[in-house]
């Protein structure tokens, strides 16, 4: 499990509703895409690889190798307002069976990309460190960005994506029933979905 650290007090705050683009724009886009099926409906995502070359490649290999086949959408990070947010973490957690080697970081001050609402995102303990585990975030999320200014470890998360169709499915997932327990241990209590939600199917569009 790769703990994450939010400022709640910076996220209570923050404002939400960037828009995705639609389908017809999907459409006419030469960047890549992956659609990922749930039981709640699909996400359509599409990837930025002439930004964050390394993410995008590494995601499109467990795409192509199917390593996300069965994973699970598995955290909610939910604050405040409605509707709220925060984050939907999920991808091969846990599965060393899945997992490939581990990605050099791609900071946002090197893409110039943004955590924005619906953003896809590389989940990390050190930068370093991100391999088969992402997370969307659910609102304009600049604390995921590169922030210079804080203390220890400040480059944030490596953004490589959007999602494009399918942002009411992450919502859906997003307020799904979490345990009161598990995860306390990693400072996640109330965020572990239970049960978590199996990715059925994984592919490019």
């Amino acid at each position: 499990m790769r703990p994450m650290k939010i400022d709640r007090r910076t996220l209570a705050t923050a404002l939400v509703g960037l828009p995705f683009l639609g389908g017809a724009a999907r459409a006419q886009s030469p960047l890549p895409g992956v659609i990922i099926e749930t039981a709640a409906g699909s996400i359509t995502v599409e990837l930025y690889p002439d930004k964050a070359p390394l993410t995008a490649a590494n995601f499109l290999r467990y795409v192509d190798e199917k390593r996300f086949d069965g994973a699970a959408f598995y955290r909610a990070v939910r604050v405040g307002q409605t509707p709220p947010i925060g984050l939907l973490q999920g991808g091969a957690h846990g599965d060393r069976a899945r997992l490939l080697p581990p990605i050099a970081h791609e900071p946002t001050s090197q893409t110039g990309l943004r955590h924005r609402d619906g953003t896809l995102s590389m989940a990390r303990r050190e930068p370093g460190t991100a391999d088969g585990e992402f997370f969307i975030s659910l609102g304009v999320s600049p604390w995921f960005d590169v922030n210079p200014i804080q203390p220890g470890d400040n480059l944030g998360y490596a953004a490589f994506g959007q999602v494009v169709e399918g942002m009411d499915v992450v919502r859906i997932l997003h307020g799904m029933p979490t345990s009161e327990t598990e995860g306390e241990a990693y400072g996640m209590k109330g965020q572990i979905l239970e049960p978590p939600i199996p990715m059925t199917v994984v592919r490019r569009a």
